[in-house]
């Protein structure tokens, strides 16, 4: 029997969203929304797994009710706002680092007017670590791989594995195409990294014929319910979405 489909949620950040008529206000998930999703996932018998260690339910190795839970870019808040209510479950997370901005901010939205945040600098990655959290690449500076030449992709792909496992004395595994655009070739270059698989932004639960190096992903934003919470890891709601 194949297995069931699995949800893999992308946050970003979580923190109280900014004013409304901000540009991407959708993508930061306040504190309350985020510990209510955490507990209803508790709940209904799901445990949230960082990507490492929901590769052998997406193989089909193991079997159990489970849920990827990543986050994308490395803000600070995630670590304030997150890690605690993800300690408190005993849930684990995946969080995608660029990593030419460590202690920096998210440059790279500015220019369509979203304000910038501060991401975490390496003694947050190493305390996000400590907590039983993963660290994994999200290329060096942010880019769109498909705007880049194959020679500035494959170094911004390998780049970012190169610059933070020094630091944090731990190999990084996981992969996430930032702005999740991405070619075929482009996901060559992540395996030939050493990375073991990578997410999208293509929506949708993971299936068990989906490619480990082009997983689709649930999103969660600033307007999820907690009944379209459930819709999209319980039900065929993100699916459907899936060529959207």
């Amino acid at each position: 029997m194949p297995r069931p489909p699995i949800p893999i949620l992308t946050y970003h950040q979580v923190d109280t969203p900014p004013p409304r008529g901000t540009p991407y206000r959708s993508l930061v998930v306040s504190p309350g929304a985020f510990a209510r999703q955490m507990g209803l996932l508790r709940l209904l018998g799901y445990r949230g797994l960082s990507m490492s260690a929901l590769a052998p339910y997406l193989s089909g190795e193991q079997q159990g009710r489970v849920v990827g839970l990543t986050f994308d870019d490395g803000y600070v808040n995630n670590l304030r706002h997150a890690l605690p209510v993800l300690l408190e479950h005993g849930f684990s997370a995946t969080c995608y680092i660029v990593s030419g901005q460590l202690g920096g901010s998210n440059v790279w939205d500015l220019p369509k007017g979203v304000p910038p945040s501060p991401l975490m600098d390496v003694n947050h990655l190493r305390d996000w670590v400590a907590g039983g959290q993963e660290i994994g690449a999200h290329t060096r500076n942010h880019v769109d791989l498909q705007t880049v030449g194959d020679a500035t992709a494959r170094e911004e792909i390998t780049a970012c594995k190169v610059d933070l496992e020094p630091f944090l004395g731990v190999e990084l595994r996981q992969f996430c195409y930032p702005y999740g655009h991405y070619r075929p070739e482009h996901a060559a270059m992540v395996r030939e990294a050493g990375y073991t698989a990578a997410t999208t932004t293509r929506r949708g639960r993971s299936a068990a014929a989906d490619d480990a190096f082009a997983l689709p992903r649930v999103p969660v934003h600033q307007s999820t319910t907690l009944p379209l919470f459930w819709a999209k890891i319980a039900t065929a709601y993100e699916d459907r979405r899936r060529t959207a």
